[in-house]
């Protein structure tokens, strides 16, 4: 895609639409910044972009009054905004007046933080100042050439020592995978851009739960393995009981927890599932914050939310401990607790302790709780339970017997306290719904919830 900030804004926005903002002449006037309107996907937006161009992109104080116009015209008019990055950062000849600029930049992002969508797409290098910019909006996309940090390859190098290049050290691959900073990669900017359209239309135009039509209900029965223990993916449920596959962001970060942007009969909703096919899906540190902050940029944007849960807990260890597993989960309970959206709950297979509680249990404020008849809710599973109420028995017990004991102690413990018998009758579980009716069922509960939306920002957890 060319360079050129007037090119990339017409292929963000719908064919003929773009319309300058009032007192930009098309972006020439050596600002380096063309702000617009437009329509994307039908639906009115407001872009910003910064012109590689001119000083490598970088921003003077006029620069940034424009997209600070162009974030405030967007709030007002209730329209998502899109910023395409490309920029060094503030401009060095204009000193702390440019500095100053830049941080009012940052003050009309946090001001339409929750009340418009914002996403920001990085075709070229993100740096200094122009950095912070996309990591304070809701959604990140990077193209292939895209480059996010504070301080070069060239100053980290000499006050470090570290020989880093560009692409290392902020390219797409570690902030997809090892920083979180970016929601979505794609290999070209004509991608990137593509990809922010279909965000765009998705939380910009969220549309309404359709009536429904008895084809709209999938087979989803067979989805989950015949072994209770066998890993699986997660990704064909949530394609199946989406309208169709869906945005699914920060694939690569945190892959044990999937959180994706789709429709439900023709409503954008939010999902949240555990993937045993990564760490058995269970909770670490990372999965926690990635769903804390999907949860509070659905809540915030009004965006409902599904939840399928396969957890068999917190993933334990030093390394997780140390990592903030306490700190960063209490983030995933704060948000939900704090969510006012409509969101229902959906027992796949198991719901194991602290971990059931965090995702999205009826204590935190669910709209309805289902699950699938084969799924249990208990503080663990019932040979780990064993192992802790029966060690006594199973350790006084006939060596040559113990394995027949505790087989026998697991299958008692199971019938007691497996299942989600207990769960329904106390009121924690709504219903066991069979799998081949569940998207109904799960429309039908967010169209009986009140349509809320959460007052408050959506801070970069």
């Amino acid at each position: 895609m060319n360079r050129d900030p007037r090119d990339r804004v017409r292929a963000l926005f719908d064919p003929g639409t773009v319309r300058p903002l009032p007192g930009d002449d098309d972006g020439d006037d050596g600002c380096g910044v063309l702000a617009a309107r437009g329509c994307i996907g039908g639906g009115p937006a407001v872009a910003y972009a910064t012109d590689p161009g001119r000083m490598g992109g970088a921003m003077g104080a006029e620069g940034c009054a424009r997209i600070v116009r162009a974030i405030d015209l967007g709030v007002r008019e209730r329209a998502p905004v899109v910023g395409l990055w490309h920029s060094g950062g503030a401009r060095l000849g204009e000193g702390v007046t440019a500095l100053d600029g830049v941080g009012q930049v940052f003050a009309a992002m946090v001001r339409a933080s929750g009340a418009v969508p914002q996403i920001s797409v990085v075709l070229g290098p993100a740096a200094g100042g122009a950095a912070y910019g996309p990591a304070l909006t809701d959604v990140v996309i990077m193209s292939e050439s895209g480059r996010v940090f504070v301080t070069g390859p060239d100053v980290v190098r000499k006050v470090t020592g570290e020989d880093v290049d560009m692409e290392r050290l902020g390219g797409p691959d570690p902030h997809s995978r090892r920083s979180g900073l970016a929601h979505l990669t794609t290999p070209d900017d004509e991608g990137a851009v593509a990809a922010a359209r279909r965000i765009t239309t998705l939380l910009g135009g969220q549309g309404e739960l359709r009536p429904w039509e008895a084809r709209d209900d999938p087979e989803l029965g067979g989805l989950l393995p015949e072994r209770a223990r066998r890993a699986y993916d997660v990704h064909p449920i949530v394609a199946r009981l989406l309208d169709g596959p869906g945005e699914e962001l920060h694939p690569k970060w945190a892959p044990n927890l999937v959180t994706t942007l789709g429709r439900l009969t023709g409503r954008t909703v939010g999902v949240i599932a555990n993937n045993p096919l990564r760490k058995g899906g269970c909770l670490d540190a990372a999965a926690a914050e990635k769903a804390a902050r999907f949860v509070r940029m659905c809540d915030s944007l009004g965006v409902p939310l599904v939840v399928l849960v396969d957890v068999p807990g917190y993933l334990p260890g030093v390394r997780q401990e140390w990592d903030g597993v306490v700190r960063r989960g209490a983030k995933l309970l704060h948000a939900f607790a704090e969510a006012v959206v409509p969101r229902v709950t959906l027992v796949l297979r198991k719901s194991y302790g602290g971990a059931y509680v965090a995702m999205n249990s009826r204590a935190l404020g669910a709209s309805a709780v289902y699950a699938w008849p084969t799924a249990e809710v208990a503080v663990m599973g019932a040979e780990a339970a064993v192992d802790i109420l029966h060690r006594r028995k199973l350790r006084d017990g006939p060596r040559d017997g113990r394995e027949e004991l505790r087989r026998r102690l697991v299958a008692e413990h199971e019938r007691e306290a497996g299942g989600v018998g207990k769960a329904v009758e106390i009121g924690v579980v709504d219903e066991v719904i069979e799998p081949d009716g569940t998207r109904r069922r799960l429309a039908e509960a967010l169209l009986k919830a009140v349509p809320l939306r959460g007052d408050h920002t959506n801070i970069p957890l």
